[in-house]
């Protein structure tokens, strides 16, 4: 298939790329816009923490004109279960608030019980662990409000007063049987760290060195609040500055260290942009190379994703390194996220598992024929995925412009086959056929992020047709654009988040693509969707 990085680009893109990397430097942890999921459950759990009443009126601030919080469709449901659980926590114990917060309370749980809990659980996304969050959350808020009504009935008198229920499908059986687990002493696997604020257990690992459990704010201090901060000193600084840095809420996942480095390195290399990171950063990149790959961030367990991302950026940076421990991963259908244990196909590991043997077999031709089958293998297995009108669709991403990139980036420059073809062919024309009048992409709207991967399918394909350059035009137009705009959360988590990072890599690997696409375009980075952006919860 064709290479995609080219030459690598001079100015002003290594000047933006420079200053986005040092960016990585200076917040290890990561960039995440703040979560109405997360800060929630510290109004509701840790209230003790600095910045409580920022939080609250953040959440009242975030609250949609219909009552629910979040993104649309059944993304609305964690979130707004958080916020009109924390609120009720709030009313509950009397806490001063500065607002009135009985009618935004009120909203939240009519968006409830009219809409958002009335959908049926197999119509609902799935997103991680929402079979333990959503029991969890409806078990908490029936328990607020029958409190309420006996020590506040004035107040409880003025909220809807019959009990949720859970969707249709969707029961508290799983919650309870991990719960039960927990108390038994039964470990668990690791990735349920993440949750254990509705959990009820103390982590494993818990300890004063231990910086954050399950890479969650809501579930250290959930932690916290039980053994006291003292038991906890680095998780204890890692929420207050997390506090102080987001002025209130805080975000969610974090840390995302090698999961931000990996991404904004990998991004950046393959559009051809110059970067020279610091050793710092590539120390922690580094840890891929082990046999059992790398974690997305501390707290969390090692997954293929992450370690095939970084494997694919130690290439690019001229560290390569061999991605045997990968088939530690290896399954019947093509490779899982999580070693012996997946809820779900994932295209896009998969995408990037095959960018990281692409990589091996295209520096070393002799490797083993085990290399060279697995990447004969995914080549299939992605076509293989694609939907009937071009675009792929994936666990870890709302938007299907992600999925479609991450699958077309890799068999354009590693696929083999006349399908890896045929299927980049189809995706361009998806593409095409789904961009908007004002010259952009967006599932649910216009965004930078989503034109940014639409432009890296088109650039990427081989279609001859005409119109692709037209619509490369416009994208990058678009990208180029003033505008005041807001990056839409996207990313697959307990609630859909912004790792914005990530984000404003994509949008400055996409610009440039397309600007080298296009004989005479402007290749400058000034607006192209990356400078001074806000970021929409």
């Amino acid at each position: 298939m064709s290479e995609i990085p080219g030459p690598v680009l001079a100015e002003p893109a290594t000047d933006a790329a420079r200053e986005l990397i040092a960016g990585l430097a200076l917040r290890p942890w990561g960039q995440v816009a703040p979560s109405v999921y997360e800060s929630g459950r510290l109004v509701a759990d840790a209230p003790w923490l600095p910045g409580h009443e920022k939080r609250i009126d953040f959440l009242l601030r975030e609250q949609r004109p219909d009552g629910a919080w979040g993104p649309p469709e059944g993304y609305a449901l964690v979130p707004t279960l958080s916020a009109t659980d924390a609120l009720l926590a709030v009313l509950a114990d009397a806490v001063p608030a500065g607002a009135d917060l009985l009618a935004p309370a009120a909203r939240g749980l009519h968006a409830l019980t009219d809409r958002l809990l009335a959908t049926p659980a197999r119509a609902l996304p799935d997103t991680p662990a929402l079979d333990l969050i959503v029991p969890a959350l409806v078990e908490s808020i029936n328990g607020r409000l029958s409190r309420l009504s006996r020590v506040a009935r004035a107040t409880a008198e003025r909220l809807p007063r019959s009990p949720l229920a859970l969707p249709a499908g969707l029961g508290p059986d799983r919650l309870h049987a991990v719960r039960a687990a927990l108390a038994a002493g039964v470990v668990l696997p690791a990735k349920l760290a993440h949750f254990y604020e509705v959990l009820g257990a103390t982590p494993a690992d818990a300890g004063p060195t231990l910086t954050a459990v399950g890479a969650s704010p809501a579930a250290t201090a959930a932690w916290l609040s039980v053994v006291g901060p003292d038991a906890g000193p680095a998780a204890h600084t890692f929420l207050r500055t997390l506090i102080r840095e987001g002025d209130g809420p805080v975000p969610c996942p974090t840390p995302i260290t090698v999961f931000e480095r990996a991404w904004v390195l990998s991004g950046l290399r393959r559009a051809g942009i110059a970067v020279n990171p610091p050793a710092s950063l590539l120390r922690t990149l580094a840890a891929a190379t082990a046999a059992e790959g790398v974690a997305t961030g501390e707290g969390l367990p090692t997954d293929a994703d992450t370690t095939s991302v970084t494997l694919d950026a130690l290439a690019r940076l001229g560290r390569p390194a061999d991605p045997a421990g990968l088939w530690a991963y290896e399954t019947t259908d093509g490779f899982c996220t999580w070693p012996g244990s997946e809820d779900g196909f994932s295209v896009t590991t998969n995408a990037h598992v095959l960018d990281a043997f692409g990589q091996h077999v295209a520096a070393h031709p002799g490797a083993d024929a085990r290399y060279h089958r697995t990447v004969d293998r995914l080549s299939a297995v992605l076509p293989a995925h694609q939907l009937p009108d071009g675009r792929w669709q994936d666990r870890w991403h709302a938007s299907p412009y992600y999925a479609t990139a991450c699958c077309a980036l890799a068999l354009a420059e590693f696929g083999r086959g006349g399908g890896a073809v045929e299927a980049l062919d189809r995706a361009a024309r998806w593409v095409l056929d789904s961009q908007r009048a004002d010259g952009s992409w967006g599932r649910w709207g216009s965004t930078a992020e989503e034109t940014a991967y639409a432009l890296q399918v088109l650039v990427a394909a081989p279609t001859g047709a005409p119109q692709v350059d037209e619509a490369v035009l416009r994208g990058h137009a678009y990208l180029h654009r003033p505008a005041d705009r807001s990056d839409r959360p996207l990313w697959y988590g307990k609630e859909l988040y912004c790792p914005t990072a990530i984000v404003r890599a994509a949008i400055l690997a996409a610009c440039r693509l397309a600007s080298v696409h296009l004989t005479g375009a402007d290749r400058s980075v000034v607006d192209c969707g990356y400078q001074a952006t806000k970021t929409a919860t």
